[in-house]
Parts: structure tokens; sequence; C-alpha cells
């Protein structure tokens, strides 16, 4: 392994322990998709091949049938503690957000019911800052209120990698172990590890998707690009978002802020 890809494992390995030495109930959210079971792979590493604490699947009921099948493939194969959580119908939703965001908008309330079920302080997602511009104003450790509510104008500081712990019981904690990870690295470190993914992201008659979500608002790229090597040559090469094919991010502007300050993954 180049020492780049090195140094960004080392460094998530070091934010996992730290999260499990120093928030008394974690959880980790596993949506299938590559970032996430990079995010299990290095999980498995941290803590020597059982992870010790829940993952949790904020499930739609609308993803893919290959994401269904690799779920229940792995959540054996690696022994995984896993919570899974229907999100409530799309009638409970606010029906003045745009029809895509709306419909992502059901994990939004899935998961906040997750984490008052099980009185989670602290939540491991596998976002990345490359990904989205939002998710740039992020911090590795991010406090939001009870409900899930992120302010991203009252972010702390975390200089040198140091992270705050010290919040009362009132606030909730997000983990980001691959914030600084690039889509690039996430591509290289699954070739390097050979970390088992959802074919979907192969090239099949001259389409493959970049990102996965529910199958009726994520749509595939153009691409040949059928392995690892030709994934990472195009990813070099291309102008094109890597959530372009997601329904909500043609939305309105601001769309994904709001449903992130409202507790979205």
């Amino acid at each position: 392994m180049d020492d780049h890809l090195k140094k960004l494992e080392n460094d998530s390995i070091y934010i996992f322990r730290q999260a499990f030495r120093s928030i008394k109930n974690v959880a980790m959210l596993w949506s299938l998709g590559k970032d996430s079971n990079v995010m299990v792979w290095i999980a498995l590493k941290a803590f020597l091949g059982k992870i010790p604490f829940p993952l949790v699947h904020v499930d739609t009921g609308k993803k893919f049938k290959e994401m269904y099948e690799f779920r229940e493939k792995y959540e054996k194969k690696w022994n995984i503690n896993l919570i899974k959580r229907k999100c409530p119908p799309i009638s409970s939703i606010d029906p003045s957000l745009p029809p895509a965001a709306r419909s992502a908008a059901r994990k939004t309330e899935g998961l906040k019911a997750v984490i008052r079920e099980n009185n989670f302080k602290g939540v491991i997602a596998g976002i990345r800052r490359d990904e989205q511009g939002t998710r740039a104003k992020e911090r590795i450790f991010s406090p939001r209120d009870e409900f899930g509510k992120w302010e991203p104008k009252n972010q702390p500081p975390e200089f040198w990698d140091q992270s705050n712990f010290n919040y009362p019981d009132s606030v909730h904690l997000r983990i980001h172990p691959l914030l600084s990870w690039t889509e690039i690295d996430i591509w290289k470190y699954i070739k390097e590890q050979k970390i088992p993914i959802v074919d979907l992201y192969f090239s099949k008659n001259g389409k493959r998707y970049r990102s996965l979500g529910d199958k009726d608002i994520t749509f595939p790229v153009v691409s040949s690009a059928k392995n690892h090597d030709q994934i990472i040559r195009e990813l070099q090469n291309t102008k094109v978002s890597e959530r372009s094919g997601r329904a909500m991010d043609h939305e309105q502007e601001d769309v994904f802020e709001k449903l992130r300050t409202s507790g979205y993954m």
C-alpha cells in the first residue's frame, strides 16, 4: 500500500478507536455503497476482526435487488450485528420538499427513530468532503442536538486532529472516519484491499453507477469502466460530478443542506 493510502487508513482507524473509547453508546451506518463498505472494512481492522458496536441500515425498501443480496451475504460473512430499520411512509414527510428530496428525507426520519430507540450518543457515517459541497463543512467529530439537528455555522475547530468530547448528554455526535478521503482514494483502496462491492459500480451496456441510492431516484452515468483500474483512470479525467446520477442533487440548490441540518446522513 502506498504511503498516502496507509496514512488515510491509519487516521481512520484512530478515529474509530477514539469514537469507541470516548462515546458511551455508538453505532455505524451501513448504506451498502462503496464508501460504506470501505468503512466496514477499516472498522474490522481497527477492532481486530469484530466490530464492537451495531451497524444500522436505514432501509427505504427501494434499494436495488443487488444491494439487498449484498447485505444478506456480507452481514453473515463479516459477522455484523445489524439493525435493519424501515423508513416511515412518504405521506409522513414534509410535502413542501421536492419529490426526490422528500423521498430521501424518509431516511432522516428513520435514522432519528433508531437513535431515539437505542439512545445512541454517536453515529459513525461514511461521508467525504469531496462528495458534495455541504459535506465539506463537516467536522470529523460533528456535534448535533438531541434531535440530530446540525448547525453548519457553529462547528468546533479541529486543530491538529484534536477533537472535543466534553459535551453535555443532550449533544449527539456524528463521526466521519472517511471525511478526508477522495473518490479516487476510495477506489484505490478497494482495489488494494480487494474489498467486496455491489457490481452496479461496474459498466454494463455502456453505463455504471457512481453513487447508489434508491432505484427510482438514482441513475447511471455513461461509462465503459468495467474494472477497478478503468474506473480509476476514468475518475482521473472526468468532469462529471460523483452525484450527477442522484435526482435530489438536481432539485432546489439548497435542498441537500436543508436535509443535513435536520439530521440527514
